[in-house]
């Protein structure tokens, strides 16, 4: 369905090589810069996102590689794929999400107890990580600086590129 990568063949032989063929990375075999990657050594708190008719990256997957991270997992299920579903502003209540508890035993029994939420998901993960909050917020860098002067607005032109 059109969907480009926009990344570099090499980067995207690594990726499909070590991240699907050979599921290095939920193995703890894969590698970058020499150094081994093991998910259990990620002990922040993960919000991880899958969409319900996702075909590359299917929701029971997602759902059980939630267990590979070393600290809290918040599991979070959007309706639609994995563009729709992602990309689902809250201005726009065309779609829904699924939240419920730890992401532990079967996927189907976790969507079965699961509470399904009209609208967008971006809320729910902007209260989560607004609960994350432990100290002074940093304030935003001025656009530009020093030698740089800003190209253009946000979002800028490279979303309207078409390839």
């Amino acid at each position: 369905n059109s969907d480009s990568t926009r990344m570099t063949a090499a980067n995207h032989s690594f990726y499909l090589r070590n991240c699907y063929l050979e599921n290095n990375l939920s193995r703890g075999k894969m590698a970058l810069g020499g150094a081994p990657v093991h998910l259990e050594d990620i002990t922040v708190p993960v919000y991880n996102l899958a969409t319900r008719e996702d075909h590359i990256a299917p929701a029971k997957s997602v759902f059980h590689g939630c267990r590979f991270f070393g600290g809290d997992v918040q599991f979070v299920m959007a309706g639609s794929g994995h563009i729709a579903g992602v990309v689902n502003p809250p201005n726009k209540v065309k779609y829904q999400f699924w939240t419920g508890g730890k992401p532990e035993g079967d996927f189907e029994d976790w969507v079965a107890s699961a509470t399904e939420t009209p609208g967008s998901w971006w809320p729910h993960w902007h209260a989560w990580i607004e609960s994350m909050e432990t100290g002074e917020r940093v304030k935003a860098r001025k656009v530009g600086g020093r030698k740089l002067k800003p190209i253009c607005n946000a979002p800028g032109e490279y979303v309207l590129a078409r390839v």
